[in-house]
């Protein structure tokens, strides 16, 4: 594997433990597609660093459980803001 992308990948496990961000926020933050920042931690990383993607798995995982949750959030934010103008 490229040496950068071993870098990129660690950057952003390193990120993800500390922040707890999202991989939509990653993707912003590190200049790459969703899909590039979910491939490096979820297939990448475990090539790399079994005990980090043990850590990052957890923090994917638990966003995947509320997601249902925020996209209702994001919603209710949306239509409140449509029908106060």
């Amino acid at each position: 594997m490229n040496k950068y992308i071993v870098n990129r990948v660690i950057n952003e496990a390193k990120y993800i433990i500390d922040t707890g961000e999202t991989v939509r926020d990653m993707a912003l933050i590190f200049d790459v597609s969703k899909s590039t920042v979910h491939k490096d931690l979820r297939d990448r990383l475990l090539e790399i660093d079994i005990d980090m993607y043990k850590k990052v798995s957890k923090i994917l995982s638990y966003h995947t459980d509320i997601r249902h949750i925020r996209g209702g959030e994001s919603t209710k934010r949306k239509f409140l803001e449509k029908n106060a103008n």
